[in-house]
């Protein structure tokens, strides 16, 4: 019995070290693999990558400003003491040159019209008699009836008889105007901004009764920097936006010749040819187009606004993306101008960086294969 247990025990002290060899070489060999798959991180998003691009840009001068009217015309009384018998307009109405916007009461002064062809036939039958003296007297001058001092003074009371006719009929002339002057005319095209009359009112001579905007039309009166004014020249053209509504095309119609010595701001007076939702008095923000100059681009969604900075995310050759800090200036179109903080040559995630962290590994594919794989033309393949 001893001698059967011998060759098993020696099997046994030979058989453990070669089993914890083999375990050994085993998990040494699934060591050196380890490392491979490691090495090659999960891509966390397949992106499109772009670069900047040089562009010809506006340059532009920003300003703000309040919506005037380009001027505005004060209807008022030329009647005095009259009393205001009706108004035909109100606020907001358009009129035209000569329409009749008011109308006093004429019954007084188609009274002193009365009283005035009255005075005014008088004069002129007196004149009569007075011409037909004085021709008596011309003629008796030969035969020596009368004096020449009682001739002289015929002739004068016919000469003062015709300075009377021709009073009256002066007077009458203004009282003619008079009566004209009950009719109040629009004296241009344009848009009742204001009304001061009030049916019943007697009024005095030169009493304001409306205020119109002439032919309906506003302007800008921008506030630009004296630093920046000489930039602006009469013609060019700029665009208006005024709160909550479409912008407005308008045009430089003159620049002041001063500048505020407090805010060292001068007026730049733009016109409005069709002012929209724009009202007079109304606070606008607007752009002068000075100029043009290059500068480089990026689209806009390859830019971020992260806590109130710009960033865009770089693609690096290990395909790692960094965010960069950079600065933006204008914008035209779908495209943003980059002022600094990226190279000319940076390679930039074009879209979807908001699914991106700094150090993420992505995936670039080009942009015609992704434009063919989302339009189901083709596919983009893992590899």
């Amino acid at each position: 019995m001893k001698q059967d247990l011998k060759p098993l025990v020696i099997a046994l002290a030979v058989g453990v070290p070669l089993a914890a060899a083999v375990v050994a070489f085993s998990v040494s060999a699934a060591d050196e693999k380890m490392p491979a798959a490691v090495a090659a991180p999960k891509a966390a998003l397949t992106v499109t990558v772009t670069q900047p691009q040089s562009a010809s840009l506006p340059v532009r001068i920003a300003a703000n400003g309040n919506v005037a009217a380009w001027q505005e015309a004060s209807v008022g009384t030329e009647a005095n003491g009259l009393r205001l018998a009706q108004v035909l307009v109100n606020v907001g109405d358009v009129v035209k040159r000569g329409q009749v916007l008011a109308t006093f009461a004429p019954e007084t002064v188609q009274a002193d019209i009365a009283q005035m062809r009255a005075g005014l036939a008088e004069a002129e039958a007196t004149l009569a008699e007075a011409r037909a003296n004085a021709q008596r007297a011309r003629d008796l001058q030969a035969s020596g009836a009368l004096s020449a001092q009682q001739i002289n003074q015929y002739s004068t009371a016919e000469r003062t008889a015709q300075a009377r006719v021709e009073a009256q009929q002066a007077m009458a002339k203004v009282q003619q105007l008079r009566l004209a002057q009950t009719r109040v005319l629009a004296p241009d095209n344009g848009v009742i901004s204001a009304r001061s009359a009030t049916v019943g009112a007697v009024l005095p001579a030169g009493q304001e009764l409306f205020r119109m905007i002439r032919q309906g039309r506003l302007e800008w009166r921008a506030e630009v920097p004296s630093a920046e004014l000489a930039a602006v020249k009469v013609g060019m053209s700029a665009v208006v936006t005024p709160p909550n509504a479409a912008p407005l095309k308008g045009t430089v119609r003159m620049v002041a010749p001063t500048v505020d010595a407090q805010t060292r701001n001068g007026l730049v007076y733009v016109d409005l040819p069709t002012p929209g939702a724009a009202k007079a008095g109304m606070f606008a923000r607007g752009e002068f187009e000075v100029g043009s100059g290059q500068g480089l681009t990026l689209p806009q969604s390859a830019v971020l606004l992260r806590d109130g900075f710009s960033y865009v995310l770089r693609v690096g050759p290990d395909s790692k993306v960094s965010e960069t800090k950079v600065k933006v200036g204008r914008r035209v179109g779908d495209r943003i101008e980059i002022v600094d903080g990226l190279a000319a040559d940076a390679r930039v995630v074009a879209a979807g960086g908001g699914f991106l962290g700094d150090g993420d590994t992505v995936r670039v594919v080009d942009a015609a294969v992704k434009a063919a794989a989302a339009s189901g033309t083709g596919a983009v393949t893992a590899k």
